[in-house]
C-alpha cells in the first residue's frame, strides 16, 4: 500500500497521511485555491513506491486529521534535525579517519609539532603589532603618571570642620574628625590644600602642597602654612654611595675651576 500526504499552508493546517490503493487510478482531493495555484484542481494517482504530497485548505485538513489524527511531540520521539548534529574530528588517531596521514597539521614547522605551539600575538620575531601601536599615557595606558600624588582638600571643607582660631590642621587631624577617609594607596599619600572656598580664622596648617590659589587666600586671612618634606624613595646603598662621590668630584673640580679663574684675573 502507498500513502498519500496531504500538506496545507494555511494556520492550523497539519501534515496528514492517508492511505492509498494502489489499484485505482485516480484520487479526487479538496479543490486547490486559485491563488495558491493559479489552475483548476487536478486528481493525483497514488504510485507505490512513491509518497505524493499536495496542498489542501485547513477545512480539508482538518476533515482528514479527524480519520488519521497527528502523532504528537513526546520525549521518546524527539530527535535533533538531520545534519544539525555532526561527529567532532579525531586528529592524529591514524589515515583511515580520514585526515591524511599528518592529519590536517602539514609536514613541517612548528605548528605540526606536538606542545603548545606559537603563542598569541608572536609574528615569527619581528616587532608585533601590539608594540607597533602607539600607547595612551595616564590610567588609560596603565601608567602612573595618571595616578593622584595627593590626597586633596578644599578651603571650603575646613569651615566644615569647625576650626577655630590657631587650631593645627594636618593629614591626621582631618583623618581624626572624619573630613578624609583615604583608602588603599591613597593612604601612603600626603595632603595638598586646594583653593576652593574662603576662609576667615587663623589656622596652622601643614600639608605636603598648596595651590597657588590656596596659598595666597591663605597667607591674606593670616594662617602660617609649613611644607612637609617628601617621602624619600628608597635607594640601594650602592647608588647612594656612589652619588655621594658624584657630588664630592663635582664639587672639588667647581672650586678648583673657580681658583683658576681668580687667578687668571
Amino acid at each position: 500500500m502507498a500513502s498519500i500526504t496531504l500538506l496545507s499552508l494555511a494556520p492550523g493546517a497539519a501534515f496528514l497521511h492517508l492511505p492509498a490503493s494502489t489499484t485505482s487510478s485516480s484520487c479526487h482531493f479538496a479543490s486547490i485555491p486559485r491563488s495558491l495555484t493559479g489552475r483548476r484542481a487536478f486528481p493525483l494517482r497514488a504510485r507505490a513506491p512513491r509518497r505524493v504530497t499536495v496542498v489542501c485548505s485547513a477545512a480539508a485538513a482538518a476533515e482528514a486529521s479527524e480519520a488519521a489524527p497527528v502523532e504528537k511531540f513526546a520525549l521518546d520521539n524527539l530527535s535533533p534535525q538531520k545534519g544539525s548534529r555532526r561527529k567532532p574530528k579525531r586528529k592524529g588517531r591514524g589515515i583511515s579517519v580520514g585526515q591524511g596521514a599528518s592529519c590536517g597539521f602539514g609536514m613541517r614547522g612548528q605548528k605540526s609539532r606536538s606542545g603548545p605551539g606559537v603563542r598569541r600575538g608572536f609574528e615569527g620575531g619581528q616587532m608585533p603589532l601590539y608594540r607597533r601601536l602607539p600607547k595612551l599615557r595616564g590610567i588609560a595606558g596603565g601608567m602612573h603618571i595618571g595616578l593622584p600624588k595627593y590626597v586633596p582638600f578644599n578651603l571650603r571643607d575646613i569651615a566644615q570642620g569647625g576650626f577655630k582660631d590657631g587650631e593645627a590642621i594636618s593629614l591626621e587631624s582631618l583623618k581624626s574628625k572624619g573630613l578624609i577617609n583615604p583608602s588603599g594607596r591613597e593612604r601612603k599619600l600626603p595632603l595638598k590644600i586646594l583653593g576652593d572656598g574662603d576662609v576667615s580664622v587663623k589656622l596652622n596648617i601643614k600639608a605636603g602642597a598648596f595651590s597657588s590659589s590656596a596659598k595666597e587666600k591663605l597667607e591674606a586671612a593670616g594662617c602660617t602654612l609649613t611644607v612637609l618634606p617628601k617621602r624619600k624613595k628608597w635607594l640601594p646603598a650602592a647608588y647612594v654611595k656612589n652619588q655621594a662621590r658624584a657630588e664630592e668630584y663635582f664639587k672639588k673640580k667647581n672650586g678648583s675651576a673657580g681658583e683658576s679663574d681668580a687667578t687668571s684675573t
